[in-house]
């Protein structure tokens, strides 16, 4: 409860938590407030915004922008916070491992993590998806295979850094079995860090998605706001509309995502905290 409330204190993530909230409210809503989708043609080809029947214009197929930018929150959503996730853990993994047993295999796993991180995590996303079929899992896939090395890193540093206190040495010695110091001993003591890791890694992968879809190489079943800026930009200077209006969603979620990783990090790590910003 303390947490929350010094997170809640913290105007930047209080207002970045509004807007999450609101961002995951319209993706459940979507099928509710829009039932005929984000591909059904209701209106004239390149309709202006700010009418009253489409709000945000429509696109060269009639589609309304409005319906398909609240769709694509399902889909920047849904990839962003399973890649993450799947990356977060591949990455506590390879840390806790990595930062515990220390010695051969500790430079092992450093040296495959320092592999990943020399490729830059764009391009090699980009690739993996074109070596595959691109759909929304080998989008998760790669997102996932490109993010874990940074949590990995913080992991094995935090574990270096406990893995020798004297209650880790006591449970050694009481014969605790390796897995539980692992995992109940040392890892709850690194999550906060990780947390705050997590936090900019979904907004990481939002972009990290809309990239992928605005080359493509996106899910071409699925309406995304890299898709959308994608179909847009050929037509960019006479409806500026249809790459603005996805653009603008896109640079609002990521910024609310780094307010709460700024929040978290204060209100996770009191001893850093900055104080409770004016």
């Amino acid at each position: 409860m303390a947490i929350m409330y010094r997170l809640l204190r913290h105007k930047g993530a209080a207002f970045g938590a509004a807007v999450i909230a609101l961002v995951v409210i319209l993706a459940a809503a979507a099928s509710i407030l829009y039932p005929a989708g984000p591909f059904e043609m209701v209106g004239g080809t390149f309709e202006p915004p700010f009418q009253h029947a489409y709000p945000l214009g429509t696109d060269g197929l009639g589609r309304d922008v409005l319906t398909s930018i609240v769709y694509g929150t399902r889909v920047s959503l849904l990839v962003a916070v399973v890649s993450t996730v799947v990356a977060v853990t591949i990455g506590l993994l390879v840390g806790a491992v990595s930062g515990y047993f220390g010695d051969r295999l500790d430079d092992l796993l450093m040296r495959i993590t320092e592999l990943f991180q020399t490729i830059p995590s764009f391009i090699f996303a980009v690739v993996l998806i074109a070596i595959f079929t691109p759909n929304i899992g080998s989008i998760v896939a790669a997102i996932s295979i490109v993010s874990w090395p940074p949590v990995a890193r913080l992991v094995r540093g935090e574990f270096l850094a406990i893995r020798h206190r004297e209650y880790v040495e006591a449970a050694v010695v009481l014969g605790v079995s390796t897995p539980r110091i692992i995992f109940v001993e040392i890892l709850p003591n690194v999550i906060s860090p990780v947390v705050v890791l997590a936090s900019l890694m979904v907004a990481n992968a939002i972009l990290l998605e809309a990239g992928i879809s605005f080359l493509g190489l996106g899910d071409q079943n699925l309406m995304s706001w890299g898709y959308m800026i994608g179909e847009g930009r050929s037509t960019i200077r006479d409806a500026w509309w249809l790459s603005v209006f996805p653009g603008i969603a896109i640079v609002v979620t990521v910024l609310a995502l780094n307010l709460i990783g700024d929040g978290l990090n204060d209100a996770l790590n009191p001893r850093l905290a900055r104080g409770v910003r004016a």
